[in-house]
Protein backbone atom coordinates (compact mmCIF):
# COMPACT_ATOMS: atom_id res chain seq x y z
CA UNK A 1 0.00 0.00 0.00
CA UNK A 2 2.53 2.35 0.86
CA UNK A 3 4.40 2.33 -2.67
CA UNK A 4 1.19 3.00 -4.34
CA UNK A 5 0.65 5.70 -2.36
CA UNK A 6 4.11 6.97 -2.66
CA UNK A 7 3.56 6.78 -6.68
CA UNK A 8 0.51 8.35 -6.68
CA UNK A 9 1.57 11.29 -4.00
CA UNK A 10 4.54 12.08 -6.30
CA UNK A 11 2.81 11.62 -9.61
CA UNK A 12 0.17 14.29 -8.61
CA UNK A 13 3.93 16.35 -7.52
CA UNK A 14 5.00 15.87 -11.08
CA UNK A 15 1.56 16.76 -12.87
CA UNK A 16 0.86 20.16 -11.20
CA UNK A 17 4.58 21.68 -9.82
CA UNK A 18 4.75 23.71 -12.64
CA UNK A 19 7.76 25.58 -12.60
CA UNK A 20 10.94 23.57 -11.73
CA UNK A 21 11.98 21.70 -8.45
CA UNK A 22 11.55 24.86 -5.92
CA UNK A 23 7.26 24.86 -6.96
CA UNK A 24 7.70 20.95 -5.26
CA UNK A 25 7.94 22.40 -1.56
CA UNK A 26 4.00 23.03 -1.39
CA UNK A 27 3.06 19.59 -2.09
CA UNK A 28 6.33 17.88 -0.11
CA UNK A 29 4.59 20.30 2.68
CA UNK A 30 0.89 19.01 2.37
CA UNK A 31 2.13 15.92 2.24
CA UNK A 32 4.36 16.15 5.47
CA UNK A 33 1.53 16.56 6.54
CA UNK A 34 -0.50 14.00 5.47
CA UNK A 35 1.61 11.11 5.04
CA UNK A 36 4.23 11.27 8.27
CA UNK A 37 6.94 10.09 6.23
CA UNK A 38 8.83 13.42 7.35
CA UNK A 39 8.00 16.76 9.36
CA UNK A 40 8.84 20.10 8.66
CA UNK A 41 12.45 19.98 10.29
CA UNK A 42 13.10 17.54 7.08
CA UNK A 43 11.67 19.61 4.82
CA UNK A 44 14.01 22.42 5.24
CA UNK A 45 16.79 19.94 5.69
CA UNK A 46 15.77 18.14 2.08
CA UNK A 47 15.67 21.74 0.29
CA UNK A 48 19.13 22.78 1.44
CA UNK A 49 20.60 19.76 0.29
CA UNK A 50 18.58 19.73 -2.80
CA UNK A 51 20.19 22.64 -3.51
CA UNK A 52 23.72 21.90 -2.63
CA UNK A 53 23.48 18.69 -4.60
CA UNK A 54 23.83 17.94 -8.45
CA UNK A 55 20.59 18.03 -10.13
CA UNK A 56 17.46 18.95 -9.85
CA UNK A 57 16.35 19.69 -6.25
CA UNK A 58 12.91 18.19 -6.70
CA UNK A 59 14.22 15.58 -7.84
CA UNK A 60 16.59 15.11 -5.09
CA UNK A 61 13.61 15.80 -2.68
CA UNK A 62 11.72 12.95 -3.89
CA UNK A 63 14.49 10.46 -4.27
CA UNK A 64 15.06 11.35 -0.59
CA UNK A 65 11.30 10.81 0.33
CA UNK A 66 11.09 7.82 -1.30
CA UNK A 67 14.25 6.40 0.04
CA UNK A 68 12.99 7.33 3.68
CA UNK A 69 9.66 6.25 3.87
CA UNK A 70 10.61 2.97 1.74
CA UNK A 71 13.34 2.57 4.22
CA UNK A 72 10.83 2.47 7.23
CA UNK A 73 9.30 -0.39 5.28
CA UNK A 74 11.83 -3.20 5.98
CA UNK A 75 15.63 -1.69 5.30
CA UNK A 76 18.08 -0.79 2.22
CA UNK A 77 16.70 -2.55 -0.71
CA UNK A 78 13.05 -1.23 0.48
CA UNK A 79 14.83 1.99 0.61
CA UNK A 80 16.40 2.12 -2.90
CA UNK A 81 13.11 0.91 -4.66
CA UNK A 82 11.18 3.86 -2.47
CA UNK A 83 13.86 6.57 -3.98
CA UNK A 84 13.37 4.98 -7.70
CA UNK A 85 10.10 4.49 -7.35
CA UNK A 86 8.98 8.31 -6.23
CA UNK A 87 11.62 9.40 -8.71
CA UNK A 88 9.83 7.52 -11.31
CA UNK A 89 6.78 8.53 -10.53
CA UNK A 90 7.90 12.84 -10.30
CA UNK A 91 9.13 12.63 -14.17
CA UNK A 92 6.83 10.68 -15.43
CA UNK A 93 3.54 13.14 -16.08
CA UNK A 94 6.76 15.09 -17.89
CA UNK A 95 7.33 12.44 -20.19
CA UNK A 96 3.93 11.78 -20.48
CA UNK A 97 3.77 15.49 -21.77
CA UNK A 98 6.15 15.56 -23.72
CA UNK A 99 5.66 12.42 -25.64
CA UNK A 100 2.23 13.89 -26.62
CA UNK A 101 3.69 17.14 -27.67
CA UNK A 102 5.73 15.38 -29.77
CA UNK A 103 3.07 13.12 -31.59
CA UNK A 104 1.50 16.79 -31.86
CA UNK A 105 3.97 18.21 -33.61
CA UNK A 106 5.37 15.31 -35.24
CA UNK A 107 1.09 15.50 -36.91
CA UNK A 108 1.55 18.58 -37.61
CA UNK A 109 4.91 19.55 -38.36
CA UNK A 110 4.81 20.36 -42.61
CA UNK A 111 1.37 22.71 -41.49
CA UNK A 112 2.13 26.14 -42.98
CA UNK A 113 1.33 28.04 -39.81
CA UNK A 114 3.01 25.96 -37.55
CA UNK A 115 6.03 26.54 -39.94
CA UNK A 116 5.62 29.80 -39.93
CA UNK A 117 5.42 30.38 -36.13
CA UNK A 118 8.31 28.29 -35.42
CA UNK A 119 9.87 30.70 -37.77
CA UNK A 120 9.00 33.71 -35.74
CA UNK A 121 10.19 32.61 -32.84
CA UNK A 122 13.76 32.36 -33.93
CA UNK A 123 14.24 36.19 -33.55
CA UNK A 124 13.13 35.77 -29.98
CA UNK A 125 14.80 32.47 -28.93
CA UNK A 126 18.19 34.44 -30.60
CA UNK A 127 17.98 37.56 -28.31
CA UNK A 128 17.22 35.50 -25.12
CA UNK A 129 20.61 33.54 -25.53
CA UNK A 130 22.67 36.98 -26.44
CA UNK A 131 21.20 38.29 -23.26
CA UNK A 132 22.19 35.75 -21.69
CA UNK A 133 25.82 35.09 -23.08
CA UNK A 134 26.14 39.11 -22.90
CA UNK A 135 24.77 38.84 -18.80
CA UNK A 136 27.40 36.16 -18.58
CA UNK A 137 30.65 37.75 -20.48
CA UNK A 138 29.76 41.21 -18.63
CA UNK A 139 29.78 39.21 -15.22
CA UNK A 140 32.70 37.16 -15.91
CA UNK A 141 35.30 39.43 -17.52
CA UNK A 142 34.46 42.63 -15.77
CA UNK A 143 35.06 43.57 -12.25
CA UNK A 144 33.25 45.68 -10.03
CA UNK A 145 34.11 49.17 -9.67
CA UNK A 146 36.17 51.71 -11.40
CA UNK A 147 36.10 52.79 -15.58
CA UNK A 148 35.91 50.06 -18.44
CA UNK A 149 39.45 50.29 -18.70
CA UNK A 150 40.14 49.61 -14.89
CA UNK A 151 37.67 47.03 -14.88
CA UNK A 152 38.34 44.38 -16.93
CA UNK A 153 39.59 41.03 -15.45
CA UNK A 154 42.26 40.61 -17.66
CA UNK A 155 42.98 36.61 -17.12
CA UNK A 156 38.99 36.32 -17.61
CA UNK A 157 38.92 38.25 -21.13
CA UNK A 158 41.91 36.15 -22.04
CA UNK A 159 40.13 33.09 -21.03
CA UNK A 160 36.98 34.18 -23.32
CA UNK A 161 38.79 34.77 -26.11
CA UNK A 162 41.71 31.93 -26.15
CA UNK A 163 37.77 29.71 -25.77
CA UNK A 164 35.87 31.48 -28.36
CA UNK A 165 39.26 31.25 -30.91
CA UNK A 166 39.15 27.41 -30.11
CA UNK A 167 35.86 26.64 -30.22
CA UNK A 168 35.89 28.13 -33.47
CA UNK A 169 38.97 26.64 -35.27
CA UNK A 170 38.73 22.96 -32.92
CA UNK A 171 35.51 20.77 -33.01
CA UNK A 172 35.36 19.08 -29.58
CA UNK A 173 32.68 17.95 -28.06
CA UNK A 174 31.26 20.36 -25.73
CA UNK A 175 32.45 18.83 -22.48
CA UNK A 176 35.93 19.42 -23.14
CA UNK A 177 35.22 23.32 -23.51
CA UNK A 178 33.64 23.20 -20.06
CA UNK A 179 36.90 20.96 -18.63
CA UNK A 180 38.84 23.14 -20.10
CA UNK A 181 37.60 26.45 -19.09
CA UNK A 182 37.07 25.05 -15.53
CA UNK A 183 40.97 24.12 -15.20
CA UNK A 184 42.05 26.88 -16.60
CA UNK A 185 39.77 29.25 -14.00
CA UNK A 186 41.15 27.48 -11.26
CA UNK A 187 44.52 27.99 -12.35
CA UNK A 188 43.93 31.75 -12.70
CA UNK A 189 41.90 31.44 -9.37
CA UNK A 190 45.24 30.06 -7.44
Amino acid sequence: MIWLRLFIEFFKTGLFAIGGGLATIPFLRVMSETTGWFDARNLSTMVAVGESTPGPIGVNMATYVGFTAGHGKSGMLSALFGGFLATFALVLPSVIIILIVAKVLATFKENKFVKRSFYSIRPAITGMIASVALMMTKSGVFTKGGNLLHSIDIRAAILFAALLILTQKVKLHPIFYILIAGTVGAIFSM
